[in-house]
């Protein structure tokens, strides 16, 4: 199989991992911990495969992408929260899944988005420029959102830590990486040969996140199903209405094809596994329940994404 034939068969192969991933960590629980302890590095592999498939000089020019930013902002920070509000409007009786919910649902994801993007054949590059700033802005807005959205029903400390070591493995020391030895090829050929090794990984490595994510915490939902099932209609109607959002701010800002499918993989992915550190730091009384809101959420997510990497390319056209 060549590297052409694997990208065209890239989704059976990741329904194939979701459904050994899930059947691993029910019927297999003595790997879990193992699995668990492979979610970061995985991300951090997967991301410096993807790293390396984009042209870095043209970052900057996509920061100065003053009309992409705009959709950007607007669809993560105005739009997306609007449908948050109303969407957890029913969860206020269940505080826990409620934090759970608002934590995943209100921060756009910084990390796999870039690798979904480029996927689903938008401009990963521009995303990948952006996601320092979606950081920043989401750290400073979400104690607000959570102030006015949960209107003092639980007592919620968030720690930003947990953000910026998620920022600094997950993006910064791959992305540091990646222009290192895409810098180093033009000079030596033995780099060029690691680089052109390294293009055959992100779909592997793809699946290898998808393994290590679901099987370490399908087990977790499944033992709270009765208690997340409240949150699963709020899951199933954001993901089928925030790409929506976000093609809505490409077409007010009149972007390019590419640019309105990036705006629209960012408004639909969120920093699940990113916040997950940030739920279990909750106070006692919240915290089992909300991680495994947000774990619930990172197994809608995935298997949503699988549907717009198809999808996205095929409904936003020229």
């Amino acid at each position: 199989m060549d590297r052409d034939q694997l990208e065209r068969n890239q989704i059976p192969l990741y329904f194939i991992a979701v459904a050994l991933a899930a059947a691993v960590g029910l019927l297999a629980p003595s790997v879990v911990q193992t699995l668990e302890m492979l979610v970061t590095p995985a991300i951090a592999v997967l991301m410096y495969a993807m790293f390396l498939q984009i042209p870095f000089l043209d970052l900057r020019a996509g920061l100065g992408n003053r009309r992409f930013m705009g959709a950007l902002l607007l669809a993560n920070f105005v739009l997306v929260p609007l449908l948050v509000w109303g969407g957890t409007r029913g969860l206020v009786e269940h505080p826990a899944v409620l934090v759970g919910a608002l934590l995943v649902l209100l921060t756009p994801c910084i990390d796999y988005v870039v690798v979904f993007t480029h996927i689903g054949k938008g401009d990963s590059r521009l995303t990948l420029a952006a996601t320092p700033v979606l950081l920043l802005v989401q750290l400073a807005l979400l104690p607000l959102y959570l102030a006015l959205i949960l209107g003092g029903a639980a007592d919620v400390e968030i720690s930003v830590a947990p953000f910026i070591e998620a920022f600094v493995l997950l993006i910064v020391l791959p992305l540091l990486l990646a222009v290192a030895t895409s810098a180093g090829a033009r000079r030596s050929a033995l780099v060029a040969n690691w680089n052109g090794a390294w293009a055959w990984l992100p779909v592997p490595a793809m699946a290898l996140v998808l393994i290590a994510v679901i099987g370490s915490q399908i087990g977790v939902v499944a033992s709270r199903l009765d208690d997340l099932l409240p949150v699963l209609p709020v899951y199933v109607g954001f993901a089928l209405l925030a790409p929506v959002l976000g093609l809505i701010a490409a077409r007010l800002f009149r972007l390019s094809t590419g640019q309105a499918r990036a705006v629209t993989f960012s408004a639909a992915t969120r920093n699940s596994l990113v916040v997950l550190p940030l739920a279990l730091a909750l106070p006692e009384s919240v915290r089992a329940l909300a991680a495994a809101a947000v774990i619930t959420q990172t197994l809608v997510e995935l298997v949503s994404e699988l549907v717009y990497v198809r999808a996205v390319p095929a409904l936003v056209r020229r």
